[in-house]
């Protein structure tokens, strides 16, 4: 039912990434010309509050005073067989007219293939919820002898694409009806190295509390699971469900702690959501879940995109669907959390994060960091190696450590986002609250720019680098602050102190309180050491930026993913705090110059003055 035609182009290349010499690049382009349904199939109507992916088209025949963009959801097309209706009014189970089927390829490797199939099935669970049994399958494609004409690239078969690549990822995209939103097939992609990339998330988040994890070889068992869990999350995209973000706040962090709790509801109430592995709980914590698995918002959200409503039209259901929403209102375990891209306006809607408190969560995390450390060169050690897997491995340590700078750190400037309709009471939009901020800054100054030393083991580093320890904390350091300080961050502190008063967690507060944990050594005479030089010189930096900074534009927001604050920099407030942070300092650092004995710390102050005396007067 599809034609596929591939041609192979030559263009010019300035940089062509194989032979330079000959400046140019082929690529094969592949074409699919998808022969659609004579009957298209019943829409049903997207609403912003379960997350989905949708598409729109402007209908210019609606009795509207505006062009206006119906969008609808894709899904496939799950019909009651007739003879099963009355089955189906009673509340049985029922098998639909026609199952979602996937092929699991030839090429993939045999011991990972009943995984695969295992992560499709799980998703039967949620299916049940809609109304039907055995929804959706898994099988092998028959061999070569079995039917010589069968081919992943015919769109009657939807099949997990094993591809012999070096990429660490995997992906679901579909191929759709544009009049209804039918899913007509989906390809899964599963780049081989994938298992590279669950074996670092793995080993970093859970091997303080989990054997099976403390190595760079993982038992076959243990693999088989996480390739599974992968399987199900892709398999989720190609059902219709976008990543949940905002899935993994619903639960307490000390909830994540429990066996109980985590082996009823996982580690998120959405594998859907980028909460990877339990990285909260501690030694100790016997029997605890480690990774999330088809949850209580997975199955309402197949049940709501799913579940048939006859004799209805796709007008006429969507009051039942607004009910359905509507019976879970205000209950986290149903929300649904954009995945956002650029700006990160919701702290409660973050990849890789877990728990209700990003402080409490990274707190537990960090404790776990510090137990493996010390671990590393046990746990990678092997007769005859080199030390490449310590440097991954400790390069994970780094990158799970800056993720928990980087959720705490959102919380400044932080609006909760909590889709509703008319009928719902409350607002969309609220400003985290001013405690909570407060005790973020405190986390950071406490945990990162206050020199992490536990970080610094120089016995990995005698093994991994010959230099560049004091880069990796001053890049971890600039990356948080220029965080905290970016423009949609600060003008949001502006706009919050503007709508709530003393209530507000202000820019002048922030800024206060970072001068003082940065720059601490200034009322002690205290010696500065390289890696506080090193921040103080970031924050300068950032200061300088912003006196110069241009006016930030809101951006489009990408079907809802990005947000961007729009900020007129030169009309805003954030340039006359900036200038008062800078004359300030510039005192504080002319009565320090003569407190310290350290002379490196001198030389520091004195050329940090310099260089504020440069930046308020460039001339």
């Amino acid at each position: 039912m599809n034609v596929e035609a591939r041609h192979v182009k030559t263009y010019l290349a300035g940089e062509p990434p194989s032979n330079g010499s000959l400046g140019s690049i082929s690529i094969e382009i592949n074409n699919s010309m998808v022969l659609l349904p004579k009957e298209p199939m019943k829409r049903r109507y997207f609403d912003r509050r379960v997350g989905w992916f949708a598409r729109g088209q402007v209908d210019y025949g609606l009795n509207a005073q505006e062009s206006k963009t119906i969008t609808f959801l894709d899904r496939w097309r799950l019909e009651v067989k007739d003879e099963d209706i009355e089955k189906f009014k009673r509340g049985e189970l029922v098998e639909p007219k026609k199952q979602i089927v996937y092929y699991v390829d030839r090429a993939t490797p045999k011991q990972w293939v009943p995984f695969i199939k295992k992560g499709i099935e799980d998703w039967q669970a949620a299916f049940e919820e809609a109304g039907f049994k055995n929804a959706i399958i898994a099988k092998d494609p028959p061999t070569p002898e079995e039917d010589p004409e069968w081919s992943p690239e015919d769109v009657r078969y939807s099949v997990v694409r094993y591809l012999a690549s070096p990429i660490p990822n995997a992906n679901g995209p579909h191929v759709s009806d544009p009049r209804s939103g039918e899913i007509l097939e989906s390809d899964i992609n599963w780049y081989h190295n994938v298992m590279s990339l669950l074996r670092n998330w793995f080993f970093v988040q859970t091997a303080a509390i989990n054997p099976s994890a403390q190595g760079v070889q993982f038992d076959e068992e243990v693999m088989g699971r996480l390739i599974r869990f992968v399987s199900s999350h892709e398999v989720g995209h190609t059902l219709g469900l976008p990543h949940n973000m905002g899935s993994s706040v619903a639960y307490p962090v000390d909830s994540l702690r429990s066996a109980s709790f985590t082996k009823k509801y996982g580690t998120a109430p959405s594998i859907m959501d980028y909460a990877r592995f339990n990285y909260v709980a501690q030694p100790g914590d016997e029997g605890v879940a480690l990774m999330p698995g088809i949850g209580v918002y997975d199955k309402y959200a197949i049940k709501w995109g799913y579940k048939p409503i006859l004799d209805k039209s796709a007008t006429e259901e969507k009051p039942i669907l607004d009910q359905w929403i509507l019976e879970h209102a205000g209950d986290p375990l149903y929300r649904f959390g954009h995945q956002q891209v650029g700006d990160i306006v919701d702290p409660s809607s973050q990849t890789e994060d877990l728990g209700d408190n990003a402080i409490k969560a990274s707190q537990y995390g960090i404790a776990n960091l510090q137990r493996i450390v010390p671990k590393l060169i046990e746990w990678t050690q092997e007769d005859g190696k080199n030390y490449d897997d310590l440097e991954t491995l400790y390069g994970q340590v780094i990158a799970q450590y800056n993720r928990y700078m980087v959720h705490v750190s959102n919380n400044i400037g932080g609006v909760y986002e909590y889709h509703k309709t008319y009928d719902q009471e409350g607002a969309v939009y609220t400003h985290v609250a001013a405690e909570h901020q407060e005790n973020c800054m405190e986390f950071l100054q406490e945990e990162l720019f206050q020199t992490p030393e536990w970080l610094l083991d120089q016995d990995i580093f005698g093994r991994i680098q010959y230099s560049g320890f004091v880069e990796r904390i001053r890049s971890i350091q600039e990356r948080t602050l220029n965080n905290i300080m970016s423009l949609g961050k600060m003008a949001r502190l502006v706009e919050n102190e503007a709508a709530n008063g003393d209530d507000a967690y202000t820019l002048v507060e922030m800024m206060d309180d970072l001068r003082k944990a940065i720059w601490s050594e200034l009322s002690s005479g205290r010696t500065i050491d390289t890696y506080r030089r090193n921040l103080q010189k970031a924050h300068v930096d950032r200061l300088a930026y912003l006196m110069t900074a241009e006016n930030q534009k809101k951006l489009s927001d990408f079907g809802g993913y990005r947000k961007s604050t729009e900020v007129n920099t030169s009309q805003s407030d954030i340039r006359s705090v900036a200038r008062a942070e800078l004359n300030l300092l510039k005192r504080n650092i002319r009565n320090a110059v003569g407190k310290t004995s350290d002379r490196m710390s001198r030389y520091h102050l004195e050329d940090v003055a310099q260089r504020i005396d440069h930046i308020l007067d460039p001339e």
